[in-house]
C-alpha cells in the first residue's frame, strides 16, 4: 500500500486518533547500527546532539507519565524515514522540524516519515508527544518502581522503555530533564538543577548535564526524598538523594564519598563531571548502577544487610570508578564492556587493598583459577556471548568483572606499574566525554610501553583459554577439563 497523501491524512486525522492513522503506514522496518551484541539497538543516519525530556508524574508509580521528548540532531546521510528506539508508551503525535509527521511503531522502533526527504548534514528537531509507562516488568529495565516513587535503571538497552531515543552508547548527547510532580515529592536527575516552577499543587524541576551522556546512564528520581549537600575535592558540589526517613541512618556511609573521590583522583586524575552523589532507592534490584553523576544504590545494601564495611566501601568505589570508565569514556560497542567493568572492578579491588589489606594479588590469583571456566561459560572478555533473549542483564557476567580486571593485572605485570599508571591516566584524558574501543586501548598501551602489544592482548582479550600470567608461571586454572 502506498503512503496516503498528506491532504487525505489530514482529513482522516479529524475523525481518528493519530495512533490509528499511523497504523496505515506500509511495512515500517526496525533498524539498528549492527552492534554484535544488540543488532537492533541504535539507529543509523543521524547524530543526536541533545535531548530535552519533559515528564509529568501523577503520583502513582503504576500509571503512565505524560511526556514530551525533544531531540536535536543532525543528519549524517539522506533520510526518508527516521527510526527511534521506543517501547512501553503510547505515541500521541510527532513533529519533525516543526511539521507534523506520520509515524508507526514496529517491534521496539518508532518509525517517522518526515514531510520530505532530508538531505545529509542538516539540523533535525524531532518532537514526540507520548506516555511513559512504568508498570511493566522491572527485570527488563527502564523505570524502577520504589517504595515512594520512581527511579531509572536503563543499562544496557532499556532507556527506550522510558523515552524515545537513539539508545546506544555510541551516540552520546547532552540532556535536559523537566519533571513535574505533585507537592511533597522531590525530583533529582543527572547534572545540575537549573530551577523549579510551581503550578498550583505541582512543581516542575529542571536539570541539565554539562557533559554528554549515553542514554543508558540517564537517571530521574521521583519520591519522598531528602537531598544531602556536601563538598568534594576542588569544591566539587555533591548531592546524595535518600529516603527522608533514612537520612541519619545513611549519612555515615555517604560522608565517605569525598575521601573516595580523592583516592580515585590520585589514581587517574581529576573527576570528569560537574557533580557526584548517590541515589539510595528503597527497592530491590540485585545490582547497583553507575548512572552519570548520580549512582543508583539499593537501600538494603546499607540498611539491614550484614556486609563488612570494607566490602560496602569497595562497592561504592566500583560505581564511582565508572564515572571515569564507562560514563566519561563510553564504549563504542557493547563488546567493549570489559573496559567499563574491568576497570571498575580493578579500582574496587585496589581500594580494598589500600584500605582493608585485602590482597589484590590473592584476588587476581583466584580470578585466574576461574578464568577458563568463565570464558567457556560466557565467551572471552572482549568477545562475550550475546545475552539470553529477554534477559539482557545476563551480559554482565563474571568474565567482564574479575575476568576483565585480570587483563589489567596482566598488563601491569607485563609493562610495569609506572607505564600502566600512564596508560590509565592517558586513557581517561584522551577519550574524555567521548567513546573508545578495545582497539584504542591496545594502541594506547602499545604506544605507552614503547612496543607492539597486539599479540599480548590477543590471547587475553579473545582467547578461549587464559594466557600464562606474566610473573606468575605457577598460576593454573582449575576449570573442568571439558571446559578447557
Amino acid at each position: 500500500m502506498p503512503f496516503i497523501s498528506r491532504r487525505l491524512r489530514a482529513a482522516l486525522l479529524a475523525t481518528a486518533s493519530a495512533t490509528l492513522v499511523a497504523a496505515t503506514l506500509p511495512s515500517p522496518v526496525p533498524l539498528g547500527i549492527g552492534d554484535p551484541l544488540f543488532p537492533h539497538l541504535g539507529n543509523p543516519g543521524y547524530d543526536v546532539r541533545a535531548y530535552d525530556i519533559g515528564l509529568t508524574y501523577h503520583g502513582d508509580n503504576n500509571k503512565p507519565l505524560d511526556a514530551v521528548t525533544r531531540i536535536d540532531a543532525r543528519t549524517t546521510e539522506p533520510l526518508d524515514r527516521i527510526n527511534l528506539d521506543f517501547t512501553r508508551g503510547t505515541v500521541r503525535g510527532v513533529e519533525v522540524n516543526g511539521l507534523r509527521a506520520d509515524f508507526a511503531v514496529k517491534d521496539e522502533d518508532l518509525i517517522i516519515e518526515p514531510a520530505g526527504r532530508l538531505p545529509a548534514g542538516v539540523p533535525l528537531r524531532i518532537t514526540v508527544r507520548h506516555t511513559s509507562d512504568p508498570s511493566g516488568d522491572q527485570d527488563t529495565g527502564g523505570w524502577l518502581r520504589t517504595a515512594d516513587g520512581l527511579a531509572m535503571a536503563n543499562q544496557a538497552d532499556a532507556a527506550h522503555r522510558v523515552f524515545p531515543s537513539n539508545d546506544h552508547p555510541a551516540d552520546k548527547a547532552y540532556f535536559t530533564f523537566r519533571v513535574t510532580a505533585p507537592e511533597g515529592l522531590t525530583v533529582v536527575a543527572n547534572g545540575l538543577p537549573t530551577g523549579t516552577a510551581r503550578h498550583g499543587a505541582d512543581t516542575t524541576w529542571t536539570y541539565r548535564t554539562e557533559h554528554p551522556m549515553a542514554t543508558e546512564l540517564a537517571q530521574v528520581s521521583i519520591g519522598r526524598s531528602t537531598v544531602l549537600q556536601r563538598t568534594g575535592p576542588h569544591r566539587l558540589p555533591m548531592r546524595d538523594v535518600v529516603p527522608t526517613a533514612d537520612r541519619k541512618l545513611l549519612e555515615p556511609w555517604l560522608s565517605r564519598t569525598p575521601a573516595q573521590l580523592e583516592w580515585m583522583e590520585q589514581q587517574v586524575g581529576r573527576y570528569p563531571f560537574e557533580t557526584y552523589g548517590l541515589l539510595v532507592a528503597d527497592t530491590e534490584t540485585g545490582f547497583e548502577l553507575e548512572t552519570q553523576t548520580l549512582s543508583l544504590f539499593e537501600r538494603s545494601l546499607f540498611a539491614g544487610a550484614d556486609y563488612p564495611e570494607w566490602y560496602l566501601e569497595s562497592i561504592m568505589v566500583h560505581e564511582l570508578a565508572h564515572q571515569w570508565f564507562g560514563d566519561s569514556v563510553s564504549p563504542q560497542r557493547w563488546s567493549d564492556l570489559w573496559l567499563n567493568e574491568g576497570h571498575a572492578t580493578w579500582y574496587e579491588a585496589r581500594y580494598a587493598e589500600d584500605h582493608a589489606d585485602k590482597s589484590l594479588e590473592d584476588r587476581m590469583r583466584e580470578a585466574y583459577t576461574r578464568s577458563d571456566g568463565w570464558r567457556a561459560a560466557g565467551g572471552p572478555p572482549a568477545r562475550p556471548d550475546a545475552p539470553a533473549p529477554g534477559h539482557k542483564i545476563s551480559l554482565f557476567r563474571p568474565v567482564v568483572y574479575d575476568g576483565s580486571a585480570l587483563i589489567l593485572y596482566a598488563l601491569r605485570q607485563e609493562i610495569g606499574s609506572s607505564a600502566f599508571d600512564r596508560v590509565e591516566r592517558s586513557w581517561v584524558k584522551k577519550h574524555r566525554d567521548s567513546n573508545a574501543t578495545t582497539e584504542d586501548f591496545v594502541r594506547l598501551a602499545s604506544r605507552t610501553a614503547g612496543r607492539d602489544l597486539t599479540s599480548f592482548f590477543e590471547g587475553w582479550l579473545y582467547g578461549e583459554k587464559t594466557p600464562p600470567m606474566p610473573g606468575h608461571p605457577d598460576w593454573r586454572s582449575t576449570a573442568p577439563a571439558a571446559q578447557r
